[in-house]
């Protein structure tokens, strides 16, 4: 099982919902979890009886809601598959409690899919120490400021790569200036970044899933699902480019 964290005060859940389909389809069992403050996957993410913390599946893939810690989302994974066998029989296929009493915790996902906006969560749920760890941000001041305040109160450096969005193509005044806000914090930049241009055509394709409640690519723009085959490729390195993108055609 691989964690990944996705960091920052900017709106990520259709790309983490996007990536983790992705993934999915690639063949890997994959969970979202949301810890962010809007709590976003609650509203957009159809699921049966929802409680004030609980992991729905939608279109084979799992998704967490309302977990404070990494422990908390352990405890709630063991307990479900050791105690409530019966119960869970009866939410059908729409629900992790469903699953194999007898599968093994580590061998649930291959990928955990984290998505953090507070320095609580970025310790409670461990993100330094995740395989893969991710900073996206606009920027704007907001988005900048907010998202390194994440970071004020490690004490260890944290290695992060960098996924970057703009309206345009992101010039070197832009990435500059991130260079120097982060200075004050305790990040070492991975040599490589990724970019996401901000186009209208997405958000549309974003509103057109969520009413449709599916998960399709095909109203995406192609500059998105480009960006997105590099931020999947770099999560699972043992996938062609070439097999990716086969796997977002619908």
């Amino acid at each position: 099982m691989k964690k990944i964290g996705f960091v920052g005060a900017i709106d990520k859940s259709d790309l983490m919902i996007c990536v983790a389909k992705v993934l999915q389809l690639l063949g890997y069992k994959t969970l979202v979890i949301d810890t962010t403050s809007t709590q976003k996957i609650k509203y957009i993410v159809p699921s049966i009886k929802p409680t004030k913390s609980y992991i729905t599946n939608f279109e084979d893939v799992d998704f967490g809601v309302g977990f404070s810690s990494w422990e908390e989302m352990e405890r709630y994974l063991g307990i479900r598959f050791e105690t409530n066998e019966d119960e869970s029989s009866q939410d059908g296929e729409n629900s992790i409690e469903a699953k194999e009493k007898t599968e093994d915790k580590d061998e649930l996902y291959d990928y955990i899919l984290i998505d953090v906006d507070d320095k609580e969560s970025l310790e409670k749920f461990d993100i330094s120490n995740a395989d893969k760890k991710y900073f996206l941000t606009k920027f704007d001041k907001y988005s900048l400021t907010k998202g390194m305040d994440i970071f004020s109160e490690l004490e260890d450096p944290i290695e992060l790569t960098k996924v970057l969005y703009s309206y345009s193509s992101c010039s070197k005044e832009d990435e500059a200036y991130l260079n120097f806000v982060s200075s004050y914090y305790q990040i070492n930049w991975n040599d490589y970044e990724m970019y996401f241009r901000i186009l209208g055509e997405d958000n549309q394709g974003f509103e057109e899933n969520q009413k449709t409640q599916k998960i399709k690519f095909r109203r995406l723009s192609q500059t998105f699902k480009d960006s997105l085959a590099y931020l999947v490729q770099d999560i699972s390195k043992a996938d062609s480019m070439g097999k990716i993108k086969k796997a977002m055609k619908d």
